[in-house]
């Protein structure tokens, strides 16, 4: 569970943009969003290297080793902060957080049972949403100390040796498995498939749209309602609380209600709070809105990600490296975002931008219903 929670590292990506651009003037929100293509990119790059070195090193080392690579993230913007060295610290935060993404959930499955791991993976998701919730009050919390705002990089990077510590010293069967041959030739190969191609974009929309709203909300609360960076930052844990809660009650109900229903109810709650963020100025009804948003996203990921399982099973490690490949939306949309707020002034644009994305969510539905009409 505690490596659930260093993943949930990487989402201090929003507040850190908006710091960023707040203590460098200079910078425009497209060049500042570049932060995050610095980190998601590597989503792209390296989910399926990871597949192959789990192969040859072993689960447990390749997450010991995504701990290591997060704690030196976060040690870099605390021996030089300037906008090249957030770059590096973000990629860094990006090569780490791929590794722990793609080898924690199959290291999982030597500690549980069968029968516990779907419930297991489900709590490991509820921690992770807990770590992000906690990311913005800890900033707001340290706001005053010697390092500033900046003091959450060392709090993170003392917690990553804790984890790496504490995997290191937990003895983990892990079987001699068959080594499987991988490559991103045979992996994107998935895409001719018209199911998983359209799940992966899926997935691409998710993260961006998710990754964008972090970056945003900050910037509305400001624009529509006068406070400082430092009280605008708790938007992103009104949106982190949602989300926690939402995978909590989504967990529960998703035993009983089928997974088309709760996709398009989930997609049509996400819309309702993204219109009404285009329209509330009032500071209650933004939070109101971030709240419907968020309950809405909760579980579209897992939703998403349990039907590609579902429809490809005799090949699901391929398919689990794809979708994770997929995250690298968190890096493309951002910086179109920027574009679109430098060019119109204001916020508003961003959220318009975004509920034009959100369509093919509507679209994917198409999908989910045919997968689930043959369950």
């Amino acid at each position: 569970m505690f490596g659930f929670f260093i993943m949930g590292f990487v989402d201090i990506i929003g507040m850190a943009n908006n710091y960023v651009k707040n203590d460098f003037s200079d910078l425009t929100d497209s060049v500042a969003n570049l932060i995050s293509l610095s980190c998601f990119v590597w989503f792209f790059l390296c989910a399926i290297p990871t597949s192959m070195l789990m192969n040859k090193i072993g689960r447990k080392k390749v997450v010991a080793l995504s701990f290591c690579v997060t704690a030196l993230a976060m040690v870099v913007p605390l021996l030089d902060y300037s906008f090249g060295m957030m770059l590096l610290a973000f990629s860094l935060v990006g090569i780490g957080n791929t590794i722990l993404q793609v080898a924690l959930n199959p290291l999982v499955t030597n500690v549980v049972s069968p029968k516990q791991l779907t419930g297991t993976l489900t709590l490991g998701q509820f921690v992770k949403a807990v770590s992000s919730f906690l990311g913005p009050i800890i900033v707001a919390s340290v706001a005053g100390t010697i390092y500033g705002w900046k003091m959450i990089f060392m709090i993170y990077a003392v917690t990553s040796l804790l984890a790496f510590a504490w995997l290191w010293l937990t003895p983990i069967p892990e079987a001699k498995e068959e080594e499987q041959q991988v490559s991103f030739k045979m992996t994107l190969s998935l895409l001719k498939d018209p199911y998983i191609l359209a799940f992966f974009l899926g997935i691409v929309v998710l993260v961006g749209v998710d990754v964008s709203i972090n970056l945003t909300l900050p910037k509305i609360v400001m624009e529509r309602c006068g406070l400082q960076l430092g009280d605008a930052g708790m938007s992103n844990s009104v949106y982190f609380f949602a989300r926690t809660v939402g995978a909590f009650v989504g967990g529960i109900l998703l035993m009983k209600v089928q997974e088309v229903k709760f996709y398009t109810v989930s997609i049509w709650t996400a819309l309702v709070g993204l219109l009404l963020l285009v329209f509330c100025q009032n500071i209650v009804l933004v939070y109101v809105s971030i709240i419907v948003f968020g309950l809405g996203y909760a579980n579209l990921f897992s939703i998403i990600f349990s039907l590609s399982m579902k429809h490809m099973p005799s090949r699901a490690n391929d398919v689990s490296a794809l979708l994770i490949v997929g995250l690298v939306g968190g890096g493309i949309l951002p910086p179109v975002l920027g574009l679109c707020t430098d060019g119109f002034g204001s916020q508003v644009a961003a959220i318009i931008f975004l509920i034009c994305i959100w369509g093919y969510m509507f679209w994917l539905t198409r999908r989910v219903k045919s997968l689930g009409a043959t369950k």
